[in-house]
């Protein structure tokens, strides 16, 4: 073999050497971003100080630096389970029952309609307790001197219609004779007309927002984007790639939601899945103003843009600016203002049921 074919040899060697290594930078490159393995803090304190094992143990304590009263004040917060939404003549026709005689918490679940719904609407049945004098939701083992029943005027469906307050009359007027008591139903037509105007109250001062983080270079698996927002606080939700941020309160709703594509998140191997786009959003009218919910949203989506290396974009795919966020809180603060005079303030067990 000649000197020019050991070169060309040669050549071509270094040639395919180098194609199968651009093939293989590029493979791994255009790889979604993968979760990592995180070492637990307790481990990383032992490392540093390289005598863990060795050091002195603390034990709890209550007092001083360690876990003192604003803690155990906070803990007590969160341990508060919200009472259940009752009826209110604000979003509610409420329809009074009046009884002979003192009827048991045992005969009122008995006639309890099968569905607790009149068309799109939440129907419900409340006693007034002869022990402590309140209305609540039927208890076994309680007896009660009265009762009402309820349907709510409006949500985000619609208004109540005529044909769902003739069910409800139906449904009320069926408990009422299980009962051996006698209703007393408020005009139809005026009731009808109050869902609207409750109702068109509703459309106008519902707010229900998102961010887009869409991959600026390389995409994401399920896991980095769940590992990512992990680290902010958000937990798995109910459904697959669905994590919500939790509220302060216990039995509150979550203060953010963050989606990704359930395909996805339902992968055989999530990891080989890739995802250019998550969503963060904000449903105004379910959480609390005091929990400063679009603030830790704009806080939560600059901080994924940072560490994920991505871009925070509207609907119409435009970048949107410390600026705009600026705008949107100022409008906010305004649309809270308003709830507030309503008697339906972001948050509270009303609004909750109104905008659902």
């Amino acid at each position: 073999m000649s000197t020019l074919q050991i070169g060309l040899a040669i050549a071509g060697g270094l040639i395919l050497a180098g194609v199968v290594a651009h093939s293989t930078w590029s493979a791994r490159r255009n790889q979604p971003k993968r979760a990592t393995q995180e070492t637990p803090p307790e481990a990383q304190a032992a490392e540093s100080s390289g005598t863990g094992l060795l050091a002195e143990r603390q034990e709890p304590r209550f007092e001083g630096d360690g876990f003192g009263d604003a803690d155990l004040a906070s803990l007590s917060t969160m341990m508060v389970i919200e009472k259940k939404p009752g009826l209110d003549a604000l979003i509610d026709v409420i329809a009074p029952v009046m009884v002979d005689s003192l009827v048991s918490g045992e005969a009122a679940l008995a006639a309890m309609p099968a569905t607790r719904r009149a068309g799109s609407k939440p129907f419900g049945v409340e006693g007034l307790n002869a022990a402590n004098d309140e209305w609540e939701l039927p208890v076994a083992g309680q007896r009660y001197t009265a009762f009402q029943c309820g349907v709510q005027l409006a949500n985000r469906v619609g208004a109540l219609s005529q044909i769902e307050y003739s069910e409800f009359v139906m449904k009320a007027q069926a408990f009422a004779d299980a009962m051996g008591g006698e209703p007393e139903f408020p005009e139809m037509l005026d009731e009808v007309a109050r869902a609207r105007e409750l109702d068109q109250f509703a459309s106008a001062h519902d707010a229900q927002l998102s961010f887009t983080l869409r991959a600026i270079n390389t995409a994401w698996s399920p896991g980095y984007v769940q590992q990512s927002a992990a680290r902010l606080g958000f937990v798995a939700g109910g459904i697959p790639g669905r994590m919500v941020l939790p509220a302060s309160i216990a039995g509150s709703a979550p203060l953010l939601g963050l989606a990704f594509d359930t395909q996805a998140a339902m992968a055989e191997d999530p990891e080989q899945t890739a995802l250019r786009d998550i969503t963060l959003s904000l449903d105004v009218p379910q959480v609390a103003r005091s929990e400063q919910p679009f603030a830790r949203m704009c806080e939560s989506a600059l901080s994924l843009a940072r560490s994920m290396d991505g871009a925070i974009i509207d609907d119409n795919g435009k970048l949107i600016r410390a600026e705009a966020m600026d705008v949107i809180a100022s409008e906010l603060e305004q649309l809270y203002d308003t709830l507030d005079e309503r008697d339906l303030s972001a948050g509270s067990v009303l609004a909750r049921r109104l905008f659902s």
